[in-house]
């Protein structure tokens, strides 16, 4: 069978491709650029916990050793502390990285990938469909044609792919603008980040009265300036006079040393493609989603689009059509980002505009604060992971079906579980595997041998249930689950979201619900494919 096209060398892209190697689907990544990435210290990204762990997954490399954890947020309003979170391991701690960072450990693990072919300086200029598969051209120095099964469009806000198949991409324009400054230099406070608003201090120059203070590896610091509406320019001098004066404000009125290492403005836009799924093609990433304001992270939600659509491809390409699970990818993924972008459309106005929130409730600098910290640090309806509550991979009432802290539909919790090999291992250093996984919360198990219990009590039962699963299922046993009872059986999706959690064995149930997860019953999904075959 042909391989997957990928159009993009961004991290969705490669992220994406190298899923789908891990699930021994053959790629091709169209790169239109040489095939490396330019340093831009200032050009970082923010990931939360879950996918930091999907990057170390997929490329066997720590990204504390390149990007920096927190240490600590702090949201100071004029002189005074709002707001102190400092991480101690008891929730989850993002992720500060250079994007060239993390877009050069994926290269390097792509580069030793057998099933990936990166094509540098291949620009995407056609394509064509049929039902059999996806026909691509490109333009370049080795320009040509390239067939594929499907074709993933991960190529960014100004999408080939998407303009290629007609796809609406409407939204906001501007709708915040940030001047940015990347330096060396150290700061009174150590490896903690800061959003500071209305700072005491005069500023020269066009402002907003926000600046936000991100921490890099060695002594590395990225700067944001919030700018008010408009076009003004940003000159080169007006930044040198606006680090100085903020970098004195913070160091008791002298500016410390400081080494300038990049600049740039970030503009937001916000933008959702009408439709991210045509057939055989998809779209991913900027491509299909512009959001950033108020401090969310726009290529966190793009690297689940990979996580999402990775395993659902890996599915068709090795077991044929299943049109009810393709078409998911739009439906749980497209709905996540409608309502963060809903999210900040209806805090933009009460955060940015004239009188912000005091204007509506007394006392509410709180709110206002609050608000803002749920996008920098992926809390609330701003910047929470989304579940995929109403996911139409969501099995039906369940008689067996009991609750656990995880609802169904949400990421699963990461613990420590026994391997069908007895090794034990973290719960999601299993998922990306193309398998669904089934754990059974057993304490005690965690003390004897797998040789011990592995053929007594409930075990041998729902080793018989899983065998007889309608897709490859993984067998894992955990001696505790937050909220799980003992002998709670939890049904997990490749991408690590809960499908459901049953009390005891219930091979019916069991079944019922891997069968939803897949998107239906395989004849049922023969018949769709089929019929999109047809059209």
């Amino acid at each position: 069978m042909d391989p997957v096209i990928v159009v993009g060398a961004g991290p969705v892209g490669l992220t994406l491709a190298l899923a789908l190697a891990r699930q021994e689907v053959p790629c091709v990544v169209l790169d239109e650029g040489p095939g490396k990435d330019e340093p831009r210290a200032s050009r970082t990204v923010v990931l939360r916990e879950d996918t930091t762990a999907l990057i170390e997954r997929l490329t066997g490399v720590p990204l504390d050793r390149i990007g920096a954890h927190w240490a600590g947020w702090r949201s100071v309003r004029r002189k005074q502390v709002m707001r102190e979170v400092f991480f101690d391991g008891t929730e989850p701690v993002p992720l500060h990285i250079a994007q060239h960072e993390l877009t050069g450990a994926l290269r390097t693990a792509l580069a030793g990938e057998p099933l990936v072919k990166v094509a540098v300086e291949s620009r995407l200029d056609g394509m064509e469909q049929e039902p059999s598969g996806v026909t691509a051209h490109t333009r370049g120095p080795k320009g040509t044609w390239w067939r594929g099964s499907y074709l993933v469009g991960c190529d960014g806000p100004r999408s080939t792919v998407r303009k290629l198949q007609d796809i609406r991409f409407p939204g906001r324009t501007a709708v915040e603008r940030h001047a940015v400054a990347a330096l060396r230099t150290e700061l009174p406070w150590y490896n903690e980040a800061l959003l500071h608003r209305m700072p005491p201090w005069r500023m020269s120059g066009p402002s907003a009265g926000e600046v936000t203070a991100r921490p890099l590896p060695d002594g590395v610091w990225r700067l944001d300036w919030l700018l008010p509406p408009g076009k003004d320019l940003v000159t080169p001098e007006l930044l040198l006079t606006r680090i100085r004066e903020t970098l004195a404000g913070w160091s008791g009125g002298t500016t410390p040393p400081y080494e300038l290492l990049d600049t740039g403005v970030h503009t937001v836009h916000h933008r959702l493609a009408r439709r991210w799924r045509a057939d055989r093609v998809f779209l991913a990433g900027d491509a299909a989603h512009l959001h950033g304001s108020l401090g969310t992270h726009g290529l966190d939600e793009g690297l689940r689009d990979a996580d999402n659509l990775a395993w659902k491809l890996a599915l068709a390409w090795h077991h044929g059509p299943h049109e009810a699970l393709l078409d998911s990818y739009q439906t749980e993924r497209r709905a996540i980002v409608a309502a963060r972008l809903r999210a900040a459309d209806q805090a933009l106005p009460l955060l940015r505009g004239g009188g912000g929130l005091r204007s509506y409730v007394p006392g509410s600098a709180r709110g206002h604060d609050s608000l803002l910290t749920d996008g920098h640090l992926g809390h609330g309806q701003l910047g929470a992971p989304g579940a995929y509550a109403d996911s139409p991979l969501a099995p039906p009432p369940l008689e067996g079906e009991v609750p656990v802290r995880t609802s169904p539909g949400s990421s699963v919790i990461d613990v420590r579980v026994t391997a069908e090999d007895g090794t034990f291992v973290r719960l999601r250093d299993r998922l990306g595997r193309g398998a669904l996984l089934v754990v059974l919360i057993a304490p005690g198990t965690g003390v004897w041998e797998r040789r011990h219990w592995v053929s007594a009590g409930i075990m041998p039962q729902l080793a018989a249930a899983v065998t007889a699963l309608p897709h490859h299922a993984e067998l894992l046993v955990a001696e505790t689950y937050p909220g799980a009872a003992a002998h709670t059986v939890l049904l997990v999706r490749p991408d690590g979201h809960l499908v459901t959690a049953l009390g005891g064995v219930r091979p019916a149930d069991l079944y019922t619900a891997a069968e939803a997860a897949l998107g239906g019953p395989v004849k049922a999904q023969a018949e769709a494919g089929a019929t999109a075959g047809s059209r």
